[in-house]
């Protein structure tokens, strides 16, 4: 799975709307609004190299709001929660 990260800069009337279509895309798994230098940070997750293309310049560049992206290919995944939660699917703790 090849993982980017989308800084994106949405006009400042529409940043929900914009968030919310972005998110709906295939291929986008997560959409943040955040504070700082951009409005929202897309998570894209795909399967080969050409899909990111497609997913950021074929689908998230031409979302009615997008001002500008940058985009940043994560290399290697440093968190052990997305293996976690991938091997407790269908385990449930005794608690529960």
């Amino acid at each position: 799975m090849i993982t980017a990260i989308v800084m994106i800069d949405a006009a400042t009337d529409s940043i929900g709307e914009v968030a919310e279509a972005v998110a709906a895309l295939p291929g986008v798994s997560e959409v943040y609004s955040v504070a700082g230098d951009v409005d929202l940070v897309a998570l894209v997750r795909v399967h080969e190299f050409d899909e990111i293309a497609e997913v950021i310049a074929g689908r998230i560049n031409k979302v009615p709001g997008v001002v500008d992206t940058a985009t940043h290919i994560a290399f290697r995944a440093h968190s052990r929660h997305d293996l976690e939660a991938a091997f407790s699917i269908g385990f449930e703790s005794p608690d529960q």
